[in-house]
């Protein structure tokens, strides 16, 4: 049976549309805050249409020395030009783009995620050292 995780897709964000890209330093000291910047589409334009947007990211972080992973932030992202008029007719179309600052005491694995309506669930990691 397959499990959620085997959905993700993986791909690299400078040619891949789809792919939410990590902003921050790899490198922090203990207890010390600094800032997480998630976007989808930095190098390769996503449309953010009606018929075709990013709907969330999710960022999360999976400490070196514990089991489970830590829910950081949850952005969504509702407006993608709906209207009476039709689609793409609307005044407001968010973004796919997420900031959160955060305080780490030990190293581990970063994790952002975003679901695309179209194309489906994505995945991109990386590694923050904690001295």
């Amino acid at each position: 049976m397959a499990k959620l995780g085997d959905y993700f897709q993986t791909a690299d964000w400078k040619t891949e549309k789809h792919v939410p890209v990590i902003d921050c330093t790899d490198s922090v000291r203990s207890g010390e805050a600094f800032q997480i910047d998630v976007s989808v589409g930095k190098e390769v334009p996503h449309p953010n249409t009606t018929e075709h947007h990013i709907a969330w990211i999710e960022i999360h972080f999976k400490p070196d020395s514990e089991k489970f992973a830590h829910q950081l932030s949850v952005s969504r992202f509702t407006a993608h030009g709906e209207s009476v008029r039709g689609a793409n007719e609307g005044a407001a179309f968010t973004e796919p783009l997420c900031q959160t600052t955060v305080r780490f005491k030990e190293s581990g694995m970063l994790y952002a995620t975003s679901y695309c309506n179209i194309h489906g669930l994505w995945e991109n990691e990386q590694r923050i050292e904690v001295k």
